[in-house]
């Protein structure tokens, strides 16, 4: 017997004629032959997480959103809505979109044992809509409903290739270090923000003050060094990209009926009906998984917001934060990654979120820049190990064979409660006074998300 074999047979696992149901123990719960655990492709995985910030953390989150909606939204003049609220307007029917497509994409990669190809057609897809950005002027309103556009469909191809490439996990790991390779590539993700960011604001975002940015002194006219940023945060997803596309080995099809995209819903449905019946943990991990990432995400949506309205940080000093929080996480995430090992996924996640909430609490009293920089960095230490735990708790849950369709119901579960959090902050601020008590709201959705996690049975504590 092989090692993988091995530990195939250690590991508990649900399964029926249906691929869900009763608990069994079996040898393909690790598939061997569509396994590849050393550290060269451990660290190919890891170098798309890597490369994904540049469209997570460039694009969406921090420059050419903002370039969008603050210096590209003006061309609009007079308008129904603001550029805000168009882009949040495109981005939520981007987000219905991979509601309802993601889970049969999963499904239908599962059938057909093509993950890996849809890694590399969707990521591939992604760059050339991300450098398409490279023609969003900022002198007509034609370029702001380009960019919005490309924007929203990237959103939708990005997902599309992120939940194939969770559903990798157990491909490039061992029951024993799932939790470390998860951890490991989350921690990827952080840093690789990191470092394209600086890069970005010291050589094309930051303005020399004669119509130039940056060390590379490009020129702003018509918005050219942001577009260049888009650019190169293409190029830097895709050179990181490559390496998954050609070390982690390719699924072996389940097995299943190609269905037609009316048959994989039909089925889906049969499927989220027969998990109800006979391993409700799965639907009850993915409730409640989705309601504490939700908070989670509120703390890096809301924290910038929060820093500068409430605790007086310089709005030159934000990205300063930024960067250092992101480092606090990755080293959250790779230590929470080697205890999920040891201890098991469930404990680290309800000890992250009891820890935040009690972190929370404190951040609703304190005042001044020092506070938020010490309870706004202790915060953050929480958050990734928690994002990486729930990505290895439903690896070790997920049926065999349906890991694409498992991690396309966590995408559509998580979007489907996406209005929590900012719900919860806006009425809290609302009723309590001002955007501090928003801090109370998160809080809440947290403590709402570890309730529900409480009754899932944690996956390395099943016994057959």
């Amino acid at each position: 017997m092989n090692a993988a074999e091995e530990m195939g047979n250690k590991i508990p696992f649900h399964t029926s004629a249906t691929g869900i149901g009763s608990e069994a123990y079996i040898a393909n719960r690790w598939d061997p032959e569509s396994m590849r655990t050393d550290k060269v492709t451990v660290a190919a995985w890891g170098l798309w997480d890597w490369g994904s910030a540049a469209f997570n953390a460039v694009l969406v989150t921090f420059i050419f959103s903002v370039y969008l909606t603050d210096s590209v939204g003006k061309s609009l003049g007079e308008s129904a809505l603001t550029p805000t609220q168009w882009y949040s307007l495109a981005m939520a029917l981007s987000g219905v979109a991979i509601a309802g497509v993601a889970p049969i994409m999963g499904r239908r990669t599962d059938i057909r044992g093509t993950r890996r190809k849809a890694v590399r057609i969707w990521t591939l897809v992604t760059f050339a809509l991300m450098a398409s950005l490279y023609f969003v002027r900022n002198d007509a309103p034609i370029w702001f409903i380009l960019g919005v556009s490309i924007m929203a469909i990237a959103s939708l191809t990005f997902q599309f290739a992120e939940v194939n490439y969770y559903a990798m996990l157990k491909q490039v790991s061992t029951p024993d270090n799932v939790g470390k390779v998860s951890g490991y590539g989350w921690s990827m993700g952080y840093f690789g923000g990191i470092v394209l960011l600086l890069a970005c604001y010291v050589g094309f975002v930051k303005t020399n003050g004669d119509g130039t940015a940056g060390l590379l002194k490009l020129s702003t006219e018509h918005g050219f060094n942001i577009r260049m940023v888009a650019v190169l945060a293409a190029c830097w997803f895709l050179f990181f990209g490559l390496p998954v596309f050609f070390r982690v080995p390719e699924i072996r099809p389940s097995g299943g009926k190609t269905d037609s995209v009316g048959e994989s819903y039909r089925n889906l449905f049969r499927d989220l009906k027969g998990l109800w019946h006979n391993d409700r943990n799965c639907i009850f991990f993915l409730i409640s998984s989705a309601i504490f990432r939700d908070g989670l995400a509120g703390v890096f949506t809301y924290g910038a917001i929060l820093a500068v309205t409430v605790y007086e940080l310089d709005p030159g000093d934000v990205l300063i934060f930024g960067v250092v929080a992101n480092v606090v996480s990755a080293i959250g995430a790779v230590v929470g990654g080697w205890l999920d090992d040891r201890i098991g996924p469930k404990p680290i996640i309800l000890a992250c979120l009891l820890l935040m909430i009690l972190d929370a609490a404190v951040l609703y009293f304190v005042h001044g820049p020092q506070m938020f920089w010490i309870f706004g960095l202790i915060l953050c230490l929480f958050v990734g190990p928690a994002q990486s735990a729930s990505r290895t708790f439903l690896s070790r849950l997920s049926p065999d064979g349906q890991d694409g369709q498992m991690f396309g119901l966590y995408a559509t579960t998580g979007r489907a409660v996406s209005w929590l959090a900012p719900l919860a902050f806006g009425i809290f601020a609302g009723l309590f006074g001002g955007d501090r008590a928003g801090i109370l709201g998160i809080a809440l959705i947290l403590a709402a998300g570890a309730l529900a996690l409480i009754r899932v049975q944690d996956p390395t504590r099943i016994k057959p």
